[in-house]
């Protein structure tokens, strides 16, 4: 810690929200004037999920991952399709669904999600993260993120359909798209999400991401959250795994040392088709008390 800049101690000793206490009242009020038709595009993938059934399989996913379960309910207990009487002829279906958190959705990780040695970000205790749940720096800390977005569209900026498996993105290039303001969400466009559409095993031959600097220079532009369509932000091999050394692991960075959220999974092709670099970015995790991520469904407001 001593070696490298961090955001420990800069928002209180108590902090458990990092960057996100950048969002404060002007900032988001300045934010929402990047609207201006007011069209909304959802940023999320798909979750589809079933007992018995392929459809999991047609969502990009990271392999290895217990992928979603979604069961229909009758009766408030028998899961089949169909729906129970709640009298005079109508009739009522419930929903039961587990969701693994981190790499089979669009998913926020949580501050207490990856740290290292004994403490989590801003000095919490690691201890603190027990089975039962993080009583330090748990998902529901978040709360509603309003900010203004900032879309860098990596393969439209290369006249790519989506970057290379094995690339990593400079800071230079980030810079030659758009220098973020403190408080802003940057959002980050890899495309590629379209390669599980062609071919699975292309998707999990690894994936291209953010390098070790891109993510210092988002941190040291006070960026409130890096969202991306990847699963981890940085790059991975085939074994779903970084190559960086663990002194320039992203999450590590920006979770750990920086305080700065992060976001995954997204599905960016409509937002980048819309051709607008900033816009008023909107997400909510669930608030689930202790968590380390939550399913979410970020909203671009143009």
């Amino acid at each position: 810690m001593a070696a490298e800049p961090n955001n420990w101690g800069r928002f209180g000793p108590d902090d458990q929200r990092g960057t996100l206490n950048l969002l404060t009242p002007a900032v988001v009020l300045d934010a929402l004037r990047s609207a201006t038709t007011g069209e909304v595009l959802s940023l999320a993938m798909p979750i589809r999920g079933a007992t018995s059934s392929p459809a999991p399989q047609s969502v990009p996913h990271l392999p290895g991952r217990p992928l979603p379960q979604h069961f229909m309910s009758v009766d408030g207990g028998d899961y089949a399709a169909g729906a129970r009487p709640i009298g005079a002829g109508l009739r009522v279906a419930d929903d039961a669904l587990v969701v693994t958190g981190h790499g089979t959705t669009t998913h926020m990780d949580a501050l207490c999600h990856m740290w290292s040695g004994d403490e989590l970000y801003n000095g919490h205790p690691a201890a603190r993260v027990r089975s039962y749940g993080a009583t330090r720096c748990g998902i529901e800390h978040v709360g509603g993120v309003v900010a203004r977005g900032v879309l860098y569209d990596l393969p439209g900026r290369l006249g790519l359909d989506h970057l290379p498996v094995g690339y990593r993105v400079e800071a230079d290039l980030l810079a030659e798209i758009a220098t973020p303001a403190p408080g802003d969400v940057a959002v980050v466009r890899t495309g590629w999400p379209v390669v599980w559409q062609r071919s699975r095993e292309e998707y999990w031959s690894g994936q291209p991401g953010l390098s070790a600097d891109a993510g210092r220079w988002l941190a040291a532009h006070d960026v409130a959250a890096v969202a991306s369509d990847n699963a981890a932000i940085g790059g991975l091999n085939a074994r779903g795994l970084a190559d960086e050394p663990i002194e320039d692991d992203l999450h590590l960075i920006l979770l750990h040392r920086h305080g700065i959220h992060l976001i995954e999974m997204l599905w960016l092709e409509e937002l980048a088709a819309a051709g607008r670099t900033t816009f008023v970015f909107v997400a909510a995790p669930l608030r689930i008390e202790g968590g380390t991520g939550s399913p979410l469904t970020p909203l671009a407001i143009l």
